[in-house]
């Protein structure tokens, strides 16, 4: 079994602030990359926070400058990167809730929130998914909060072949135990790693639960954050099995 080391970025957005939050991604990189982790995953929103009333003006297309510098770094440190934020795929098309994929090899992949939670449609469209990742000999399937609301979604990441089930969310203590039931059940169900990295503080007038998780493929927790606040969710596979540790993000 090849080493495999993910990790859960439990940040905290400032609310419609595209180039602090950008900064605060790449310190969680920075961090990242020194603990020797090959894929980080943040929030659902995370460039921008869970700001429906700022979607429309916020929303990039995927490929804009102002995400270069993120882009660039993911590949100068070499930790695929995957951050959330609104996105148009076309001038004047509809705003999708992405998850951006910046790979460790200069890459761009787009990954859009299929199914919306009620609300949500007032703000936005639903998307398409996307493509798995690739990170060694390792298949990840993506999903954004709500798309894991429902089994399918699941099991066609399971039924593309995927080791790694990887979800940017936001949940508040109300959802987390029903959730994380959920997401723990796919981990077993499928034999798949499964992580999800939450929220750390409150956004777009939610107070997350923070407490980001990653569960074996056997449905075993690795290793949880122990509430809010900037930590740093680690799961490392050696040949001996798995490890989880938490990393305190702190600022510079």
């Amino acid at each position: 079994m090849t080493q495999l080391i993910i990790a859960a970025a439990q940040s905290i957005s400032i609310a419609g602030d595209l180039a602090g939050n950008i900064v605060w991604h790449q310190r969680f990189m920075q961090v990242a990359a020194e603990q020797g982790v090959q894929l980080l995953v943040f929030p659902e929103l995370s460039l921008t926070g869970y700001e429906r009333g700022l979607a429309a003006e916020l929303a990039n297309a995927p490929d804009a400058a102002v995400l270069q510098p993120l882009r660039n770094f993911a590949r100068e440190i070499g930790v695929t990167t995957v951050v959330g934020m609104p996105i148009r795929l076309s001038e004047g098309s509809q705003v999708l809730i992405g998850a951006l994929v910046l790979g460790a090899d200069g890459s761009l992949g787009v990954y859009s929130k299929q199914h919306l939670h009620p609300g949500e449609e007032v703000a936005f469209a639903p998307g398409a998914g996307g493509a798995p990742l690739t990170i060694g000999a390792d298949t990840i399937a993506l999903a954004v909060c709500a798309d894991f609301c429902h089994a399918s979604h699941a099991a066609a990441a399971a039924q593309q072949g995927a080791d790694v089930y990887a979800a940017g969310v936001l949940i508040t203590e109300n959802g987390y135990a029903p959730d994380t039931t959920l997401l723990q059940g796919y981990a077993s169900t499928h034999s798949m790693v499964v992580l999800m990295a939450n929220h750390g503080g409150t956004t777009g007038g939610w107070e997350s639960a923070g407490r980001s998780a990653i569960w074996a493929s056997d449905g075993s927790l690795i290793v949880a954050a122990p509430g809010t606040g900037n930590v740093m969710v680690v799961a490392r596979r050696s040949t001996d099995g798995w490890t989880g540790q938490i990393v305190t993000v702190a600022e510079v």
